[in-house]
């Protein structure tokens, strides 16, 4: 009896415990952007009815749970906070919190130093662990933004090269590691995400820059980048426009900008913007209209831009926008110099009749979804409508002046174009490992049509054909493109990721039309016309590969190194161009090569900024000009495939806020010194041209300086930069003398040196700059032909001053 009652008891006891039992809930943080491991977090279960917090590697765990449903919350600094429900049903259980950074629209001062000059693993539904990337907060910086002034806006970007020819910054020409800065051709050109230029494939040139007040950042990814936007050399440059505000209905932000040269008032900027959200719906939308003068006679210009913004949450985790982009230029050229013409005055001009106009319409629309916070898609739809038209005045010998009475010779082209690009990014995770996989796929279709004839006698901006029936060229161009691409993040531990990639590419170009020459006599008069009809294609498919790694031994550092192939086609100007002094090889082909990055900077850090790396540049079939002889033995620029080109060098970007470090206390003070610096090494290491082979690659200054500092006490700041560059070739020959056209020559070493100064008052915020303060005279540019040909001289010493009123 005794036996059966103890057998009851222990059944019973055992029964109740089942009932009753205990549990564990054990989970990891991580972060979405880079997927590391998130430490000191706040885990909470229903509404805190038990707390705890993250350890070192991200983890967290709940004892003595009893079986039952749970609401986890997660909050951590920089994040936005989590929430989700687990079961809890007869075993321990496991869990993975993903936590997304925030991402806040708030002004970063200068006193606060962006803690990455680089992007995240993860941002914006793209992928950037392993590649070299920079990142420009407008807001941080100290710059002249009414002109866009390129050499200060990028001077924590090393090794660009940039044109400067135009003081109102209406187009942005940069380009870096030996890739022609022209239009900033050689990099993927996009506004939010979309392209922006003429052609991406067939016309890759910028005719648009957005105007820097209206920018909140811009980003910068070196040719590894070619997997995900394209197949460039040069990589992608990211222009970011500004959000919404999220707190207010309507804010009002008015900016008026005077400038001149030391005499008169030569420059006037306004630009208003207006933000806000209602609800579900948000806007942004500015208008800029800036006029001036120029530093040399006949460069005016008038430049209207217009942006418009609207977004709607349909729900928490769905999203669509629509942007609107509208821009409209018309400018004065006051043509190029031969040497001997820099050397006598810089600010000469013997071009009154030089013209050129853009129109630039563009609309797209972003498609956003987050499936769950594992699973989102991105889609952006997004077309083109322009032209640039050119007239002017533009003999072979630049000295010769325009006596007025000859038709000049008119450019033409319209542009057409409409694509989309899907994006798919899915986290997930192998043996408890998070990783990260982005699929996506994109097409694109343009049409194009460029024409080149004679143009009227007159002075003024007339774009129409004289009624000769007579036409230089006349062109249409077809461009298709379908491309896939796929990245995976794999990370392995908490240090180390590794990130392979894959791009495929279709690509199908056409040109259908003709071309003519004409011959007159002595008198003037029309003895002979040519006309020529044509029709040329081309089609092909190929595949990128890449891989990138990340090894991160401590929280602050970070070791990066990637290797990606890299393709340019012929472009359209490859296929057909008539200029007086330059001939196209008709069997040029596309080019192809690599980019390698290997480099070391610092993750995180706020007082002391870092990132040096070692790049290698191959690039084979490069396309460039150099001088020959023609059939009528007259002397020419071919444009053709030079050879094989190697650029190799050290690039480097430091900053150290030296005030914070020698009196830590002085909260209100920041005294920061910052140095950018390059150093190529190029050659042409093969070449079918005697005269190329073993020389200089054109456009590589083998020294690439920047530096300065900026300081700031509450509310005001200020900053210094000196810039410096090395001599460097302007074509493949290595020509030293410009000669009577000055399109081709060394274009000289030179520094600058620029001011700013900022303040702000309630709602009032007053701006000074000087540009180039010591008035050095310079040139950074041979143009071959518009807006020259031959030398264009930089701007001289310029003074500006702003005023802005938020409210």
């Amino acid at each position: 009896m005794n036996k059966f009652l103890f057998l009851f008891i222990l059944f019973i006891c055992f029964s109740t415990s089942e009932l009753v039992a205990q549990h564990r809930l054990t989970g990891r943080v991580i972060a979405a952007n880079d997927s590391t491991h998130v430490a000191g977090c706040t885990v909470t279960l229903n509404n805190g009815a038990f707390i705890t917090s993250t350890d070192s590697s991200g983890r967290f765990h709940f004892k003595d749970l009893e079986n039952g449903t749970y609401v986890v919350n997660t909050y951590g600094i920089g994040f936005i906070a989590n929430e989700q429900t687990v079961v809890v049903n007869g075993k321990n259980k496991h869990i993975n919190v993903l936590l997304q950074p925030e991402h806040t629209d708030d002004v970063i001062d200068i006193t606060s130093t962006t803690s990455n000059s680089h992007l995240e693993d993860v941002e914006d539904m793209a992928i950037y662990a392993g590649k070299k990337s920079e990142v420009i907060i407008l807001d941080s910086l100290v710059v002249n933004a009414a002109t866009n002034n390129a050499r200060q806006v990028y001077a924590r970007v090393p090794g660009l090269n940039i044109w400067e020819n135009e003081g109102a910054g209406i187009q942005l020409s940069i380009g870096g590691r030996g890739l022609d800065p022209n239009r900033t051709s050689n990099f993927n050109v996009r506004q939010n995400g979309y392209d922006i230029s003429a052609d991406a494939l067939g016309y890759p040139e910028s005719y648009y820059t957005p105007p820097v007040e209206g920018l909140e950042r811009i980003q910068v990814i070196r040719g590894a980048a070619s997997l995900q936007y394209g197949t460039q050399f040069g990589g992608m440059l990211n222009f970011i426009i500004r959000k919404p505000v999220p707190d207010k209905r309507i804010q009002l932000v008015a900016r008026q900008t005077v400038g001149s040269y030391g005499s008169k008032p030569a420059f006037s900027n306004t630009f208003v913007s207006l933000s806000g959200t209602q609800k579900k719906l948000s806007y942004y939308t500015y208008f800029q209209y800036k006029t001036g003068n120029g530093w040399r006679p006949n460069s005016d210009f008038d430049v209207y831009n217009y942006y418009g913004n609207v977004n709607y949450q349909i729900s928490k985790r769905t999203s669509i926008g629509f942007d609107l982009t509208l821009m409209s230029y018309l400018a004065h050229q006051p043509g190029g110099l031969s040497d001997a013409m820099f050397k006598a005055d810089p600010r000469q001009s013997n071009r009154e009749r030089n013209w050129f106009q853009v129109n630039w319409r563009m609309a797209a629309i972003h498609f956003n979804h987050k499936f769950n916070d594992s699973n989102e898609v991105n889609v952006r739809v997004f077309g083109l409508l322009a032209n640039r038209y050119s007239i002017g005045f533009r003999p072979n010998r630049v000295a010769t002046i325009d006596d007025g009475t000859t038709e000049r010779d008119l450019i033409k082209g319209a542009f057409k174009n409409i694509g989309a690009e899907a994006r798919y990014m899915k986290r997930y995770h192998i043996a408890k490992q998070y990783n990260v996989l982005l699929v996506g796929g994109r097409v694109y279709y343009g049409n194009n049509v460029s024409t080149q004839g004679q143009g009227s006698k007159g002075s003024d901006a007339d774009f129409d054909y004289t009624p000769t029936n007579f036409m230089t060229y006349d062109y249409m161009f077809l461009n298709h493109n379908v491309s896939l691409f796929a990245e995976n993040i794999f990370y392995l531990g908490n240090k180390v990721s590794v990130t392979p990639g894959l791009r495929y590419e279709y690509i199908y170009t056409s040109a259908d039309g003709y071309y003519g020459s004409i011959a007159y006599d002595l008198a003037g008069n029309i003895i002979n016309q040519t006309r020529t009809d044509e029709f040329r294609s081309s089609a092909r498919q190929f595949i990128l590969g890449g891989i990138g790694v990340s090894y991160k031994p401590i929280p602050k550092m970070n070791f990066y190194g990637n290797i990606s192939q890299n393709y340019r086609s012929i472009t359209f100007s490859d296929m057909r161009i008539s200029n007086p002094s330059s001939v196209i090889d008709p069997d040029m082909k596309d080019e192809k090569g690599f980019t390698t990055d290997i480099g070391l900077r610092s993750e995180g850090t706020k007082r002391f900024i870092y990132d040096g790396s070692f790049f290698i540049l191959n690039y084979n079939n490069r396309i460039g000009e150099y001088l020959t002889a023609d059939a009528s033995n007259r002397v020419v620029r071919e444009r053709t495939n030079i050879g094989q080109a190697v650029m190799m060098g050290v690039e480097c970007y430091l900053e150290y806020d030296v005030l914070k470090a020698i009196v830590p206390v002085a909260k209100n003070w920041t005294g920061i010194l910052f140095t950018n610096s390059a150093y190529i090494h190029s050659q042409y290491v093969a070449s079918g041209i005697t005269a190329v082979q073993g020389n200089e690659v054109e456009f590589v200054p083998k020294f690439n300086f920047k530096g300065g500092a900026r300081a700031s006490y509450k509310k005001f700041k200020a900053s210094f930069q000196y810039s410096y560059l090395t001599e460097q070739f302007s074509d493949a020959t290595n020509a030293v003398d410009g000669g009577v056209s000055g399109v081709v020559g060394i274009i000289p070493s030179y520094y600058i040196m620029d001011l700013g100064f900022s303040y702000e008052y309630r709602i009032f915020k007053l701006e000074a700059n000087i540009n180039n303060f010591t008035n050095q005279y310079y040139f950074t540019r041979r143009a071959t032909g518009y807006p020259g040909p031959g030398i264009l001289p930089s701007d001289g010493r310029a003074f500006y001053l702003t005023l802005q009123v938020k409210i």
